[in-house]
């Protein structure tokens, strides 16, 4: 059986040039370890950051790329508890799950609906939570009320239309192409535009004047400042990534006299907080939506282990139809 991994001894600005499909050779189980079968593990903005050294927090080298996918319990180790054999589980965050197998405390491994779509539960670490935590800690929200948020047609993005609609929100989605638009209203979205100057004259006339009591932002910048006008008075914005590369801009007017507060979001602060059973029922919970086919996004293309530079160069080319994942060729 031959074993690969993506690993990197070093950082550059050009991602998938510092990363290559390395051998290795079948591990020796130690009490409490299972080997897994990685199906299928995808490529997020934060590892391609991770590869040219611009992510909050890195990893020491050499590193396996990877932070999120499932797999397919093959061994334990010996005197070893855990899931069965057979059995798709959820990689613990931050496994390196860019390979074919991974080797793993089996005390930390989420058993998953067998018979849900793997590549759909590959994803389930960072985004759906992302977007469920978005949409929960940020606002009282009740069915019925409006919530807005940039960068629509991302993952993130894609996860908060269908799981606001789920709750009886009402969403309001900004893009930055109209090539993007279809697709997010393909999705339940309820108003997309086209991000611009004149953003918030078109959001009141979409959405009759509503009070739009949350923005979710992933653009920082000028286009905060857009979200910021867009909202009722009161409102929160809540960011959680910077894709312009600028710092979030919003003016004293909102601040002050309409009363806009801003907040951030981290992922990996909540996992690092939250306590394991908490973690566990919001993953389960979102795991069970995954498997009856109401949460799903976009997937571009699939790769091997063996093409994870071609698999890196796609997932960091700025203009993408979806996901693109690693799903190892088991041998």
């Amino acid at each position: 059986m031959t074993m690969l991994k993506a690993q990197y001894s070093e950082r550059g600005p050009i991602p998938q040039a510092v990363i290559d499909a390395v051998p290795f050779d079948h591990p020796v189980l130690s009490q409490g370890q299972a080997l897994i079968a990685v199906l299928a593990a995808p490529i997020n903005p934060s590892d391609v950051l991770m590869l040219t050294g611009q992510y909050g927090v890195l990893p020491p080298l050499p590193a396996v790329g990877g932070s999120e996918g499932v797999g397919r319990v093959l061994e334990l180790g010996p005197d070893t508890q855990g899931p069965a054999i057979g059995q798709t589980v959820l990689l613990p965050a931050g496994a390196g799950t860019w390979a074919s197998h991974v080797v793993a405390p089996a005390a930390r491994l989420v058993p998953l609906p067998n018979e849900a779509d793997p590549k759909q539960l590959a994803m389930l670490t960072v985004n759906p939570p992302t977007a469920s935590l978005l949409l929960s800690e940020y606002a009282d929200l009740q069915a019925g009320d409006w919530i807005m948020q940039n960068s629509a047609n991302s993952g993130v993005g894609s996860y908060v239309v269908q799981l606001a609609k789920l709750r009886g929100l009402k969403t309001v989605n900004v893009v930055r192409r109209e090539s993007a638009v279809a697709g997010v209203q393909a999705l339940g979205g309820d108003v997309v535009l086209v991000d611009g100057d004149d953003l918030a004259e078109r959001v009141k006339a979409a959405t009759g004047g509503a009070a739009i009591k949350l923005g979710i932002d992933a653009v920082g910048g000028p286009a905060t400042m857009r979200l910021a006008a867009s909202l009722g008075e009161g409102a929160s914005i809540v960011n959680y990534g910077a894709l312009s590369g600028e710092p979030c801009v919003v003016s004293p007017r909102e601040l002050v006299f309409r009363n806009i507060s801003l907040k951030g979001f981290w992922l990996a602060r909540w996992y690092r907080v939250t306590p394991p059973e908490q973690q566990f029922a919001l993953l389960s919970q979102l795991a069970g939506l995954i498997a009856q086919g109401k949460l799903s996004t976009r997937i571009q293309a699939t790769y091997d282990v063996s093409q994870i530079k071609e698999a890196v160069a796609a997932a960091a080319a700025g203009e993408r139809a979806g996901k693109i994942l690693i799903t190892p060729t088991q041998g």
